[in-house]
């Protein structure tokens, strides 16, 4: 799954696991759970960085079994995206992206909603957000065929 927040990736994760009975694997949930909206503490990014470690040593055994696993883990960049691709082809496993490509307008729309909700996720700051819509690359033609770092 990839995209910003408020793109839809958890939504997409969500259905996709309940048709293919593929283990999905999100990090926010995880993070939550274990810390409650931490956006703002100091070690958020290395509890984050530790939880996808953790998530990707279970998606490997469950690759290496013949399963099939969802990483909702937004990849924003081309690079992050080219080294999970090559993870998983060195399991024998294959890659797919799924990506909607979501006006940044609509993004802090639904940001800013869920912002409202109590609990269960991280009230991000439209700012932040926008931070992050200027380090975001979408994924080119070739990511999506399926093409990675060529």
């Amino acid at each position: 799954m990839v995209g910003l927040p408020g793109s839809g990736k958890t939504t997409r994760a969500r259905a996709l696991a309940a048709r293919t009975g593929a283990l999905r694997l999100t990090p926010d949930e995880w993070q939550t759970r274990l810390f409650d909206d931490d956006m703002h503490h100091p070690d958020h990014d290395r509890r984050h960085d530790e939880i996808e470690a953790i998530m990707w040593e279970i998606a490997a055994h469950i690759l290496q079994c013949g399963g099939d696993v969802i990483l909702d883990f937004g990849f924003w960049t081309r690079a992050e995206r080219a080294d999970f691709a090559a993870r998983a082809a060195a399991l024998g496993a294959t890659c797919q992206i799924r990506f909607d490509d979501v006006p940044l307008d609509e993004l802090e729309r639904r940001v800013a909603a869920r912002n409202q909700d109590e609990g269960g996720h991280f009230v991000i700051p439209i700012e932040v957000l926008r931070n992050w819509a200027r380090v975001f690359e979408a994924p080119d033609a070739d990511e999506l065929e399926g093409r990675f770092g060529g």
